[in-house]
């Protein structure tokens, strides 16, 4: 399972910039207020260090790290939902990512115009939050009118669904998010899974700085992350200019030096990959023997079985059992029959809650 994010945000504040920093595939930027016709779709790899240690011990033929795809809209503007700027429609785009990457400007460039005339990131978020909304509101509404048909055809859920429908649409109207609006998880599960809701979405805020504000911010930055500071959030300060540079680099040991001159121990996209998976609950494992050593994403509290399937279907369904050791003690033993003569290499049954950093090989018979 990859990572799915969205990102977001309205026109000119350097969401494709950011995009073509974190992502293989690389799109067009401009200085022209909606000039993107089309989302832009990526895919990037999740820095882990782990990964590449356990190669250098294991020696395998290729290396793979976990993935993370990305979908970039175009900007959006005050008045999407209505049919300003490129309007709504590139909004079903992000609704089946597991998360937002909200980008938020927060610097000055006069031959960059703000669409709103002025740098102003707490009503920025709020124009987009307000987009965002109207188009759940939508979808909450139609739902609503369907239920209340299946209440008449005799549905018993019915009643219930259609009282918890119009309590999330009461707070939409009220410009409240429906990640904000109280209910349970089987409420959630039960009523708004399959509407795939934009507010509903966990969100990480991404405060695109000038790169003399890169290490700490700068008034923008300071200013939204203290109106933020009661959500449920994350918000990370990138230099998207200056890390869309350091990505240009070939070589690496030319990205790092760029990076110590600026300041900066990592590229700032590397945090918020690490956000996302953070509050995304996410965990990786590995798999790694001679043809290939590679890391996998799975949720928190995930078991053996269910994480095999992640693998290939057929080890789910085949699932007999599961060598396991720790990535600390291959790094400290170095080979995996030396963990194994040091007792620290366990046989693992389906029920096993898979832990982060760990070194699986399934056994399956279908």
């Amino acid at each position: 399972m990859a990572l799915n994010c969205g990102i977001v945000g309205l026109t000119n504040v350097g969401k494709t910039t950011l995009f073509n920093c974190v992502s293989k595939t690389k799109a067009e930027s401009s200085n022209f207020a909606f000039s993107a016709t089309k989302s832009n779709i990526g895919m990037a790899d999740v820095p882990d260090l782990r990964l590449f240690e356990i190669s250098k011990l294991v020696k395998p033929a290729k290396t793979v790290p976990a993935s993370v795809n990305l979908v970039d809209l175009p900007g959006l503007a005050k008045g999407a939902s209505h049919g300003e700027g490129v309007g709504n429609s590139f909004l079903a785009d992000v609704q089946k990512t597991n998360a937002l990457i909200h980008v938020i400007r927060c610097f000055d460039d006069p031959a960059l115009p703000h669409v709103e005339g002025s740098i102003d990131p707490v009503r920025d978020k709020e124009l987009i939050d307000l987009e965002l909304q109207v188009r759940d509101l939508e979808l909450i509404e139609r739902k609503i009118v369907r239920c209340e048909k299946l209440l008449k055809a005799g549905e018993k859920d019915a009643k219930n669904a259609i009282s918890f429908l119009n309590r999330v649409k009461d707070g939409l109207e009220n410009l409240t998010n429906v990640r904000d609006v109280e209910m349970t998880e089987s409420e959630e599960e039960l009523y708004l899974q399959d509407l795939f809701l934009l507010t509903l979405k966990p969100v990480i805020y991404v405060c695109n700085v000038d790169e003399a504000s890169a290490l700490s911010g700068n008034a923008y930055s300071e200013r939204f992350s203290e109106a933020l500071k009661n959500e449920n959030t994350e918000v990370i300060v990138v230099a998207g200019k200056l890390e869309s540079e350091i990505a240009e680099l070939e070589n690496e040991d030319d990205r790092q030096l760029f990076l110590n001159d600026a300041g900066l121990q990592e590229p700032g996209v590397n945090r918020l990959i690490r956000s996302a998976y953070k509050l995304l609950n996410l965990k990786s494992f590995f798999t790694a023997g001679p043809k290939e050593v590679r890391a996998w994403t799975i949720k928190h509290g995930m078991n053996a079985q269910k994480a095999a399937g992640v693998i290939h279907s057929d080890l789910e369904r085949g699932f007999i059992r599961s060598e396991v050791m720790t990535y600390d003690d291959l790094v400290q033993h170095k080979t995996e029959q030396a963990v194994k003569e040091a007792g620290k290499l366990r046989l693992e049954g389906k029920k096993y809650i898979v832990q982060d950093g760990d070194i699986m090989h399934i056994r399956f018979n279908v």
